[in-house]
């Protein structure tokens, strides 16, 4: 918005990737979500309550899985995006974000508006519907919903049909990153690393119970 940068320098092209070497296009093209006005804030409001109600719920204490799940569906529109003329994808990563939450819940009620009453997984629709309105492409949403379908089937789908396993492995390496390491219940700390209360209450024990 203060023009120090601009958004040609930002979207998502092949030939400047891979030839003039940038990479940083892989990442910006995801953040530019236009001038400021009311698709900008409206994308913004969507990418802010569905990746937090994502991250409190289905993947609380998961944060690797969280990550990877960004990094695959930003790797699957990346691939899409050498193939089709698109130059800013962040719309499908927000819709994406909102197709695996709805799929998760899909009892929860919502109302678009005050208009529509529909239950969630008829949400991303309706948000394509609503693109549709505004004079919007559409494609961007419904890559977004397909990069969504994708990672909702083999994540959540395909492992539980007979004969199915998990395809979508979190790589190690990003949960030493992410995950913090379950503490061992057999631990048992130094009365100098002990929290104030356990070493008073030891102390006492130790009075009335001298070796």
């Amino acid at each position: 918005q203060l023009e120090f940068i601009t958004p040609f320098q930002l979207y998502f092209n092949p030939d400047l990737i891979f030839r003039k070497f940038q990479i940083w296009r892989l990442i910006t093209n995801f953040l530019f979500f236009g001038p400021l006005g009311f698709s900008f804030f409206f994308n913004m409001i969507f990418l802010y309550r569905y990746c937090r109600m994502l991250e409190e719920g289905s993947f609380r204490g998961r944060t690797a899985d969280f990550v990877f799940m960004f990094l695959f569906g930003g790797f699957l529109m990346t691939l899409f995006g050498l193939f089709a003329s698109l130059f800013f994808l962040g719309q499908a990563f927000t819709i994406m974000l909102v197709y695996v939450w709805s799929r998760r819940n899909p009892y929860i009620r919502m109302n678009f508006f005050g208009l529509l009453n529909f239950q969630a997984p008829f949400l991303p629709w309706v948000l394509m519907g609503f693109s549709l309105l505004l004079g919007n492409s559409i494609i961007i949403d419904l890559l977004g919903i397909a990069v969504g379908h994708i990672y909702y089937f083999l994540e959540d789908v395909f492992p539980n049909q007979p004969g199915g396993k998990k395809l979508l492995l979190t790589p190690g390496f990003l949960r030493m990153v992410f995950d913090t390491p379950e503490e061992d219940p057999n631990y048992n700390p130094l009365p100098e690393d002990r929290p104030e209360h356990q070493r008073r209450g030891q102390h006492q024990n130790e009075q009335q119970h001298p070796q």
